[in-house]
């Protein structure tokens, strides 16, 4: 795809009054007589041309001929030492170049353009550092001098130092010129940085850069600069204002609409393109093929529009399915693209390359590469590199280190995937032996090597070694980027350390870097929960401060972390500032309403749903045929549940077959519920199973029971819940001996009983509970009241032996006082009146202390939180949003 921001070429005159020091001086005699070389004008001519690489080898000898004089003590000119500097240039002669540098002293007058050039030539032949060093010694820098550096970063896409460097820029009263101000835009493009970016703006305006010829291609940089970092309301009201709108202007709002996810808009923008008479080229339409989900529809509009699909228009749908997650379709399309006779470049067979790697598909990949043999595509770096990263992620070390070392001049890319393989299969000693190794061969690491590392010490468990080397990256001169940030989140999350990972989430804030979907998708699900909607507010306001609301993955999120931190009033508020909602924003919401047990809003938004066109899933249906259930509503559920093929072409799942059990058990119908789960077309799960021994526990039914328990010891043999269970079932089984030996249970092998712990939050701080634990002083007079209330409740508990001795919790015992009273005694000493009490439940409550709370949230008029394995249960005014069914 083509760059946006194309480099100009200078200009043949200076845009300010030449400096007196670069004017012609008059000649006057040395002291030392001048060679042949200088005096020559043969020889002179001969230096002052370009050399090209077709004529480097006649030119060569001449050249060295010349710096052999200059080494011999021969004074030479500025203007004829810049000329020799050139020619190293054009030759690519770095070697010459140092022999040069070592010889400035021959230079009759020293003045910056002579250093200029030095950096120019070090910087175009490749040898930054070396350029970098000259530039940093100079006493008197001008505006060439800049641009020469920043050039020089620019082409290696050493895109943080060119930032850096426009800084440091400032800090000499220095200002960039219309030609280099596009380039420094094009860096803040790629790193992101949009506060540099609004500053260059600034620039630009005071300058008159934006008034004068050159406006159109400043202004192009500064709209890309805000498409690509995102700020697309900005850019588009920078776009609306431009007078004159060319294709590259056109293409840098489409494209950064594309990069994050906007496709309608950005083919809207698209047509209204083609209605004000600006005619789409090949670059436009390959920047919609690689993002746009109708790919197909779109190249053939493109056939119709008279605009052939080349080698460009194939890859960029590839790679937009492979950067999309969905290689699989990608492969397909390499195949068509085959079939049409189109051939692939090198990008088109490493982008297919990152499919198979994905896929983690090894015969696929061999596939490939045979083919890449074929069309005599092996030999570029790109493939290599995308060879050694498939292999590697398929598990074939082997195989990737062959082809690691045939690969004569490996690029950071190459270390980078062959470090990726290692820390993938586990070796992180010997990633980290070639992450040493490439920076004494002169491959400078980037920030994706550092990165790659990070994640193999965070896979492995050794996060100690990671946070060290995130801590040694900047001071080796790698500046951190979100993706460092993210590794180091992500790890915490993984070990379970939430507090450590939103702290290093906020001081990844105060360093001022921004958060990304990725970060925000990381660690938002960690806090959905009870205790955690102080943190989720904060994670709202940075979503908000950092622009990513647009993001509908991220308000998808929100809205599920709302909903199981029990406010479902803000999930609401998420869910209505929506501007486009998908099918997951209104599962999410959906969802959130039933387990809040509000099930008529839940109605309400499934027609809305239907009424605007969004087809629903067999997600959606569990959630309805849920809401139908906890309010008995039978006889809709069964119609929903028979209209899932015929209306919507849907196979019942798991799922929706255990609601539906859940739905007749609530209403007593447990022989409907057996029959359901006998004529199901799938094997039914232990979900399933548990449904049906819940709708037998509640309503006493001992045939069912054993049933449910039967097939629950057997696809679970090792959960001690249900071995806890069956201990209880046998005591009443007394005629069926089969059955009683069949559900014995097991000593061996069965997981341990969990920790029945309860924890609240108070005042910023949490506290935990476990049964059994000493209540102090002032929460004995609270216990002893819910004691009276356990003495009234057992006159009238729910009929039915399973219910009232068989609770599978089980009830208080030798004087052991659940988790759930104590929190709540605590909680109602502790916490404000009008505030919600909020606890979590690490097993399942038992009936007595469920009635209980019940009563609690009557007497006491407090709204009651609690959220167990079996649901989050909303007490309120002595009732319960389960409906005493759990």
């Amino acid at each position: 795809m083509e760059n946006l921001l194309l480099p100009l070429k200078p200009k043949t005159q200076f845009p300010t009054p030449i400096p007196a020091f670069i004017k012609p001086q008059p000649t006057t005699p040395s002291s030392k007589p001048i060679t042949s070389f200088a005096q020559n004008p043969k020889h002179l001519a001969s230096h002052n041309r370009p050399i090209s690489k077709s004529t480097h080898l006649s030119h060569n000898a001449t050249l060295q001929e010349a710096i052999s004089a200059l080494e011999n003590g021969t004074q030479i000119r500025p203007k004829t030492y810049i000329s020799l500097l050139q020619s190293c240039i054009d030759s690519d002669a770095i070697d010459e170049g140092r022999r040069l540098h070592s010889s400035i002293g021959s230079v009759t007058e020293q003045n910056p353009f002579v250093e200029t050039k030095l950096v120019s030539m070090y910087a175009k032949c490749g040898c930054l550092d070396e350029a970098r060093k000259v530039f940093d010694g100079m006493r008197e820098r001008n505006l060439y001098t800049w641009s020469a550096m920043i050039g020089g970063y620019s082409r290696e896409q050493r895109w943080e130092e060119v930032v850096d460097l426009f800084f440091e820029m400032m800090r000499e009263e220095a200002v960039p010129d219309s030609f280099l101000l596009p380039k420094i835009l094009q860096a803040c493009s790629n790193v992101g940085d949009v506060e540099t970016g609004r500053l260059l703006h600034s620039v630009a305006v005071r300058s008159g850069f934006l008034d004068s010829s050159v406006a159109t291609h400043v202004s192009n940089s500064i709209l890309a600069m805000y498409a690509k970092c995102g700020e697309l309301e900005l850019a588009k009201k920078f776009f609306g204002r431009l007078e004159t709108k060319n294709r590259v202007s056109w293409n840098a709002i489409i494209s950064g609409h594309c990069q994050f996810g906007e496709n309608e808009e950005a083919l809207r923008l698209f047509e209204q393109m083609v209605d004000e008479n600006v005619e789409p080229g090949l670059v436009t339409w390959n920047i919609l093929i690689a993002s746009y989900n109708q790919a197909m529809e779109l190249m053939e509009k493109m056939e119709r529009a008279g605009v052939s699909p080349d080698v460009v228009s194939w890859t960029s749908m590839i790679s937009g399915f492979v950067q999309n997650n969905k290689s699989s379709q990608a492969l397909d399309l390499f195949q068509e693209m085959i079939l049409c006779e189109v051939k692939p470049n090198a990008m088109t067979i490493a982008s297919v390359m990152s499919a198979c790697a994905d896929l983690r598909s090894l015969k696929k990949g061999k596939e490939i590469h045979s083919y890449a043999i074929k069309i005599g595509s092996v030999t570029n770096v790109l493939v290599l590199n995308a060879l050694v990263d498939m292999y590697g992620k398929c598990g074939r070390l082997e195989d990737a280190e062959r082809l690691f070392d045939t690969i004569s001049e490996k690029d950071v890319y190459t270390w980078n995937s062959m470090i990726g393989g290692y820390t993938l299969a586990g070796y992180c000693g010997k990633a980290f032996e070639l992450f040493l190794k490439m920076e004494t061969l002169g491959v400078r690491r980037n920030v994706v090597t550092w990165n790659v590392m990070m994640s193999g010490y965070i896979q492995n468990g050794d996060e100690e070694q990671a946070m060290e080397l995130f801590q040694r990256m900047e001071r080796d001169g790698i500046r951190r980027n979100t993706a460092s940030w993210n590794t180091l989140i992500s790890g915490s999350l993984q070990n379970g350390n939430l507090d450590n990972a939103l702290s290093i989430f906020r001081q990844m804030q105060s360093n001022r870097e921004r958060p990304n979907s990725i970060t925000i998708l990381g660690i938002l699900p960690a806090f959905a929960n009870l205790l955690s909607t102080l943190k989720i507010k904060e994670l709202h306001a940075s979503i908000f401060h950092t622009d990513l609301q647009s993001d509908t993955s991220i308000t998808n999120a929100l809205i599920n972390a709302y909903s199981n931190a029990g406010d479902i009033r803000l999930a609401y508020a998420v869910f209505n500032n929506l501007q486009s909602k998908d099918l997951i924003s209104w599962n999410s919401m959906i969802s959130g309403c039933v387990l809040n047990g509000s099930t008529h809003p839940a109605w309400d938004l499934f027609l809305q749903m239907k009424e605007q066109g969004v087809k629903p899933n067999q997600a959606t249906l569990t959630s309805v045929i849920r809401a139908y259930s906890l309010d008995k509503m039978v006889k809709e559920g069964i119609q929903l549940f028979s209209s899932m093929m015929e209306e919507y072409q849907l196979t019942p799942s798991s799922e929706n077959y255990r609601e539906m059990v859940e739905l007749f058990g609530r209403s007593g119908r447990l022989g409907e519920a057996s029959e359901l789960i006998e004529n199901m077309q799938i094997e039914p799960d232990s979900a399933v199973w548990n449904a049906l021994l819940t709708a037998a526990r509640i309503h006493g039914n001992f045939k069912v029971a054993s049933l449910a328990a039967k097939h629950l010891i057997r696809l679970e043999p090792n959960n001690t819940r249900f071995q806890r269970l069956l201990s209880y079932l046998q005591t009443f089984i007394v005629k069926d001996g089969d059955l009683s030996k069949e559900l014995k249970p097991k000593s061996e092998n069965s997981t341990s009983v969990s920790c029945d712990c309860c924890w609240i939050e108070v005042k910023n701080k949490i506290h935990t509970f476990s049964t059994g634990d000493k209540p102090t002083a002032e929460m004995e007079p609270k216990l002893d009241e819910f004691n009276g209330m356990a003495e009234e409740i057992k006159t009238s508990m729910m009929p039915g032996f399973l219910g009232s001795k068989l609770d599978i919790e089980g009830l208080e015992d030798n004087g052991a006082i659940h988790g759930e009273k104590l929190a709540v005694a605590f909680s109602l000493i502790n916490t404000p009146r009008l505030r919600t009490i909020k606890i979590i439940k690490s097993v399942k409550m038992c009936t007595e202390c469920h009635n209980i709370v019940k009563l609690v949230s009557k007497v006491y008029r407090r709204e009651i939180l609690l959220k167990d394995p079996a649901c989050l249960h909303f007490f309120k005014d002595g009732n319960c949003s389960c409906r005493d069914y759990w």
